[in-house]
């Protein structure tokens, strides 16, 4: 398996692994009584009030290092890109993200602090940040899309863009709404398989991925393959499973990864018995996007649920 793939794998099993300050109290000078009893006309003169001059705090400047290819979309995303000094070896998107050799996977203080960071976004808690005065702000995998909005606005409101994130984030809800709106009713529902990589590593339906395809209307055939949870929602399926089961779509989440496409599947011996094969209702999507829970989760989302609609337009003729 090269880097990439195992890049990818590791990137989809961490979707289940996985400046305040109080306000200055106001100040009162001067008698209580706001006057003084003048001795010699016994008439009340007002005292002068002393006002403090108000201190002006120096703005903190934001360097951001992002250890999460999923937390550097949404910086980017809300438009924070600009405050992003480096982000981890596989924040490769968008194309003008500060790539380092940085781990998220087995993070390095030293490393991290040498790009002088204010604060670190990262999909799990860095121990010794704190030592060295660095905040951390942690994005864990999310469970579900409500999550995935709840991520988008803690990055706006950390880095001053909270009105682009609510923007971002409505502008999602706008978009995925829609693709719910086009899909049909289908007197049966339409089964699937997952594939994670050529290996046939896939996912089940308590992962962030298997409730995308739910919210779809999607059954999942890999759930027989991990019903008490025991490979953690990403079993590896065998062949004679997949022949068993025949899904109706094929979902390939490894044609980055490990060039598979649809004429790839296809040519796999036995696999055009596959009712997902036969009718060629084999879809191929991006790796990246499927394994990370950022803004392009509505691609994802776009993507199977164009499927779902030609599928059913074949189907009624």
């Amino acid at each position: 398996m090269n880097t990439r793939a195992l890049g990818a794998i590791l990137a989809v099993l961490c979707l289940f692994f996985a400046a305040c300050g109080s306000d200055p109290e106001a100040t009162v000078t001067g008698d209580v009584n706001d006057s003084v009893t003048d001795e010699m006309t016994e008439e009340p003169v007002e005292e002068e009030a002393v006002q403090e001059e108000p201190v002006e705090e120096e703005a903190v400047e934001i360097r951001i290092v992002s250890l999460s290819p999923t937390a550097t979309e949404m910086l980017f995303a809300v438009g924070a890109g600009d405050l992003v000094a480096a982000v981890d070896e596989f924040s490769y998107y968008p194309d003008q993200a500060p790539v380092t050799d940085l781990s998220g996977y087995e993070p390095n203080v030293e490393a991290i602090a040498g790009y002088e960071p204010t604060l670190v976004v990262s999909s799990a808690e860095i121990e010794g940040l704190d030592a060295v005065g660095i905040e951390n702000l942690v994005l864990p995998a999310a469970v579900t899309l409500d999550d995935v909005y709840a991520q988008i606005e803690q990055v706006g409101e950390a880095t001053g863009h909270v009105a682009d994130a609510a923007e971002l984030v409505a502008e999602m809800q706008v978009d995925v709404d829609a693709v719910l709106a086009s899909l049909p009713e289908l007197e049966e529902p339409l089964t699937y398989y997952h594939e994670l990589d050529n290996t046939l590593y896939s996912v089940t339906s308590n992962t962030f991925v298997g409730e995308i395809y739910a919210m779809l209307g999607l059954v999942n055939a890999a759930d027989a393959a991990d019903p008490d949870g025991e490979f953690f929602g990403y079993p590896q399926l065998s062949e004679e499973f997949l022949l068993a089961s025949d899904p109706d779509v094929i979902f390939l989440a490894d044609t980055l990864c490990c060039d598979q496409s649809a004429e790839t599947v296809a040519a796999r011996p036995g696999w055009e018995q596959l009712t997902a094969v036969a009718s060629g209702n084999i879809v191929e999507l991006n790796d990246d996007v499927v394994s990370r829970w950022g803004p392009r989760v509505v691609d994802f989302i776009e993507a199977a649920g164009a499927a779902v609609v030609d599928i059913s337009l074949v189907a009624a003729g």
